[in-house]
Parts: structure tokens; sequence; C-alpha cells
């Protein structure tokens, strides 16, 4: 049963379409190959993993402080400091599989990007801390909401293209992509298959 705390919260965490562009002030821990497309169980250990090369920086590097804008084109990431070479990049909408609060490191966001699929390793999950929980929340909120839009124009597409077809039957391929919505203690739970796909 959920308490007053926990659906006030979500309902501070909902992001609609119309929010964004939203802006995230978050730490880039960094990215590890995954393997596979989306769920919790393709996260978790290269989320470990990265966590704990993070702990053990020695004092004198620190994680790169960024923004993270999530639009409807996607994730745009800009590393305010330190200054580095290469400080901004970003991932089309169409390009990220999945993403999702970790259930472990509650304030870690955590999302699939998919590289290049003739790749030996085309999966790539990146993690970015937040400031807070519930921080976390509302950026997984935020790339729902994108995917939400990504997939409501992919349908439009797919609807005009129908429209000037004649008696074409073959059905495109349709990518996927999934956002997990849970809480961390329902990840927790085991209640792994019951992810949200668009």
């Amino acid at each position: 049963m959920a308490s007053n705390s926990t659906s006030t919260t979500d309902l501070d965490s909902q992001v609609n379409v119309e929010d964004l562009p939203i802006t995230f002030k978050v730490k880039y821990i960094g990215s590890e190959v995954a393997r596979g497309l989306w769920g919790i169980k393709y996260t978790r250990r290269p989320v470990d993993i990265m966590v704990g090369v993070a702990k053990n920086l020695p004092p004198n590097k620190v994680l790169p402080n960024c923004d993270l804008k999530v639009s409807t084109t996607g994730v745009q990431l800009e590393i305010i400091s330190p200054k580095a070479s290469i400080n901004h990049w970003s991932y089309p909408i169409d390009t990220i599989s999945y993403g999702v609060q970790d259930l472990v490191y509650t304030r870690v966001f955590a999302m699939i990007v998919v590289k290049d699929e003739a790749s030996p390793h085309p999966f790539e999950v990146h993690a970015f801390v937040c400031d807070s929980r519930a921080m976390a929340r509302k950026l997984t909120f935020a790339l729902a909401a994108a995917f939400q839009d990504y997939s409501r124009r992919v349908k439009e597409l797919a609807g005009e293209e129908d429209d000037q077809t004649t008696g074409d039957t073959i059905t495109p391929t349709r990518q996927k992509f999934a956002i997990d919505l849970r809480t961390p203690e329902e990840i927790q739970a085991g209640e792994l298959d019951q992810e949200t796909e668009a």
C-alpha cells in the first residue's frame, strides 16, 4: 500500500511532454557495456561497476558536473566542470532504448544507448548521479515523456505512410524502447516483468 508521502513524491516527479525540455544538474559517472537492449537486469551490474570506480577515485579526481537536458529530440549532455576537450554530446531519442532509476543507488539514473548495431558491443549503459532520489525519479519521468512523444510521432508517421501505400501489408520494423517508472522498492520486490514498454 502506498503512503501519502510516496504518492505526493510521485506527483511531484510527474513530467508531461509540455514540460520538456528540462535540464538537470548531475554528475556523470561514466559508461559501461550492456548485454541487452532494455531491462534492469542489463543496467544493474554496469552501474555497480561504475559506482565502484567512482568511489575509488583519487582525491584529486572528481566526477564531472554536467547539465543533462531531456527534450523530445533526446538527451543532451554538457560538462560544466572540470573542462574537458569534448564537453558536449547528445543521444537522439531513437538511440536510447531504456531508462531507469537504479534500485540500489537510488540517486543514480541509468540509460541504455544503442551505439552501432555492427559493433560487437552495441549497447552502452550511461549513469548519472543526481542530487536526490526525487531528482533521479523526475529525470526518469522526463525521459518517459520524451519516449511518449517519440512514440506518438512514430505512430503518426506510420499512419501517413499507410495512407500513401496501396495495398502494402508489410509492417515496418518497430523500434522498442522502455522506461521503468516503478520505484526502486517496487523493482526490488521482484516485479521485474512489468516494465512499461512504449
